[in-house]
């Protein structure tokens, strides 16, 4: 095996995620994957394999832990890269209904393999968040919205809520300097339809301090959201 099942499997339980002997072997194809094609295309700057469980598949499984993503959830996860967070939680989770949203074709080229290699059906979305969360196929269908690594708060929410349903989740995964974006954040986030609800902080083990903060869509986006991403750089919400 290429990976430390030891690892995973103890350090996903830190985060109350049980994983069986399937989901083991699905992990490690997918570290396997990830390290292969990474000598090819830039997928990631992590390479060791207890750092790929620690660093990602923990990491990305910790999401678990601090929201309570329902059963059959509609999750969207947004600049997923080389899959992060969302295909470590559909190894974790099999009733989530999961779309990967990239705006580079090769990483979804990527996503594609280990989604073969692994016996995972996510819908793969080859756009920009801001055009992506203006179709109506997706403005305003998903439970949960994730991203992980992905901008500062402000334009990450202009990035995600649109996606999100009433009464729905965003979740952004942050590292432990989160609170001044927050601060940022609080207006856009507002003007969005969201309301911070909490934010979760912890210690992920060998690999820093991360937080997760819950934002919760109680009404609408405006329709002139999300808007490109040249705009929101020159005109942040503030």
């Amino acid at each position: 095996m290429f990976i430390s099942k030891e690892l995973l499997i103890n350090g996903a339980a830190e985060y109350g995620v049980a994983l069986d002997d399937a989901a083991v072997e699905r992990f490690d194809a997918y570290a396997r994957l990830l390290v292969e094609w990474n000598k090819v295309m830039n997928l990631t700057a992590i390479t060791d394999s207890d750092e790929i469980v620690r660093k990602h598949f923990i990491d990305s499984l910790s999401l678990l832990s601090a929201v309570d993503i329902p059963k059959n959830a509609k999750v969207i996860d947004v600049g997923t890269g080389a899959g992060f967070p969302g295909i470590p939680l559909m190894i974790a989770r099999g009733d989530l209904r999961m779309t990967l949203l990239d705006s580079t074709k090769k990483r979804l080229g990527f996503i594609e393999a280990v989604s073969r290699e692994t016996s995972l059906t996510p819908e793969l979305l080859h756009s920009r968040a801001e055009d992506a969360g203006r179709q109506e196929e997706y403005r305003g269908k998903f439970d949960l919205a994730t991203a992980r690594a992905v901008s500062n708060l402000r334009d990450l929410s202009e990035y995600c809520l649109p996606f999100v349903k009433k009464g729905g989740i965003f979740a952004p995964m942050k590292s432990a300097k989160a609170d001044e974006e927050i601060e940022q954040a609080k207006k856009a986030i507002h003007v969005l339809g969201g309301r911070i609800e909490d934010k979760v902080s912890f210690e992920l083990g060998g690999a820093g301090a991360r937080t997760v903060i819950l934002i919760k869509k109680i009404s609408q986006t405006p329709t002139k959201y999300p808007r490109p991403s040249a705009k929101m750089s020159k005109f942040p919400i503030e």
